[in-house]
């Protein structure tokens, strides 16, 4: 099931459902009617099918289709929403004034005749997902599962999983804004199990983007089989580190989760606005090392991070946090850019038209620095090397974090030595950014399926880092 890219005007597909421009000021007329600063709507309409398999066999097949329109009301920063999953014009009213109830009883103003404005496209999708057929799909899954097993006889089970699927927006606001976002979005996965006499250890793979079938190129496929394969049974022969304070070096890539949770989170400004983030007091000060420069950019093409529009009606961009170690912006929502006096930055997110917008990451990267990889292993007499974490939680305001480390190795005389598994990896992320001494000219923007959690929201994010060394961090091994 798809939703197909509009070909007519933007806001033609929710005027066929009803939603004329005429509905859609009487909704914000609504909307402002008690007094209400500003207002936005949010129309989506969405369709998403998944695929998954496991023993030789397709075991689970799902479409899911949403549709409705939430509402916000903004009386300085605090925030009245609604939604509903009606698009009928007295069901939208009724949202608008629900929301509306947050301002006090005085007259409101009128909002413009609603105008599409130009936007960027960031993702075009080159096949859509609605001209491949399932069994397609199928074959694609058990082309996956076919090379996994012929590459190892270790190998003894492969599932693999295969979802696609399409979101349209429009996002409305009282000043005449009206932008339309037509949203695809991919992804694969492939898990791997495999046993070597008494020890069996699973691992697996995952790619996503926005994009269409064309997503999925022969040598995107091999890297997908071949990582999921490879991490497997690197875990076969993997052991412990020594346990204690130590260098940590973080491997280009996968290893900006810990840029993304321990850095990043504490540089959203609604955190900051509420001084809640240990961030809060430190716009213009040295925060890392001259060679760091950290960015979140909503512009790279293609990427589960990328957009053209963010969901307040603010375009996307690339905005720098961080330059050459001083700490220069927070990320920006419309609320917090008011309060700050500063402009949005295209960064208000949302789950889905239930939800409200708040400050979020779109993709999260540390710019490349001076030093070359193995310059920077070499540089550690006896330390780590951290190449994938499976999960990590994060304390924003005090900054304190703990990750757990799925692959790595040993670094001894500054050589990459034994192979190492399931780590604890603890810090304090401002610590952690200002003890960052050596950063590589090697970035990499992973192209895993990263999804972003913060007040019970979920958005697709993108992250990318350098090889990086960290002095000290304390690592949990074998005391």
């Amino acid at each position: 099931m798809s939703i197909l890219p509009p070909t007519g005007r933007p806001g033609a597909h929710f005027e066929a459902m009803g939603v004329t421009p005429e509905v859609l000021r009487r909704v914000m007329d609504a909307a402002l009617s008690r007094g209400g600063e500003d207002c936005d709507l949010y129309f989506q309409h969405s369709a998403s099918t998944s695929f998954s398999m496991s023993d030789r066999k397709v075991n689970l097949v799902g479409t899911h289709v949403d549709l409705g329109m939430g509402v916000r009301v903004v009386v300085g920063d605090q925030v009245g929403y609604a939604y509903s999953e009606d698009l009928d014009p007295d069901a939208l009213c009724a949202a608008a004034r629900a929301a509306a109830e947050i301002a006090q009883h005085s007259p409101g103003r009128l909002a413009a005749p609603p105008i599409a404005r130009p936007r960027p496209d960031l993702y075009p999708e080159l096949q859509p997902w609605s001209g491949v057929g399932m069994d397609t799909r199928v074959r694609l899954l058990q082309d996956w599962e076919q090379r996994a097993f012929a590459k190892d006889p270790r190998i003894r089970r492969v599932e693999g999983g295969l979802a696609d699927g399409a979101r349209l927006v429009m996002i409305v606001r009282p000043d005449g804004r009206l932008f339309e976002d037509y949203r695809p979005m991919a992804s694969a996965s492939l898990r791997c199990t495999a046993v070597d006499g008494a020890v069996r250890e699973s691992a697996g793979h995952n790619l996503a983007g926005r994009a269409g079938f064309e997503m999925f190129t022969p040598e995107s496929t091999e890297r997908l089989v071949d990582q999921a394969v490879s991490r497997t049974l690197f875990l076969l022969g993997a052991g412990k580190p020594p346990a204690g304070e130590m260098p940590v070096v973080l491997a280009a890539g996968p290893s900006a989760i810990l840029l993304h949770e321990a850095i990043g989170h504490g540089m959203e400004a609604d955190f900051n606005r509420k001084r809640t983030s240990i961030y809060a007091d430190k716009m213009g000060q040295r925060i890392a090392n001259a060679h760091v420069t950290i960015v979140d950019d909503g512009t790279i093409p293609g990427t589960r991070g990328a957009v053209n529009v963010d969901d307040e009606g603010n375009l996307g961009q690339r905005t720098t946090l961080v330059e050459e170690g001083v700490l220069r912006s927070y990320l920006h929502d419309e609320i917090s850019a008011k309060h700050y006096g500063v402009a949005p930055t295209g960064s208000g997110r949302r789950q889905d038209f239930r939800s409200p917008p708040l400050p979020r990451m779109r993709a999260t990267l540390m710019e490349p620095g001076p030093h070359k990889p193995e310059e920077i292993i070499a540089s550690v007499e006896n330390g780590i090397y951290c190449v994938s974490f499976a999960n990590g939680q994060v304390n924003i305001g005090g900054g304190d974090f703990s990750f757990y480390m799925r692959h790595g190795y040993l670094i001894e005389g500054g050589r990459l030595t034994r192979p190492i598994k399931d780590v604890n990896i603890i810090g304090n992320g401002p610590e952690a950014l200002a003890n960052m001494d050596m950063i590589g000219d090697d970035l990499v923007l992973d192209d895993g399926g990263w999804t972003c959690g913060k007040d019970g929201q979920g958005v697709p994010v993108s992250q990318g880092m350098p090889t990086v060394r960290v002095k000290s961090l304390s690592v949990g091994g074998v005391g």
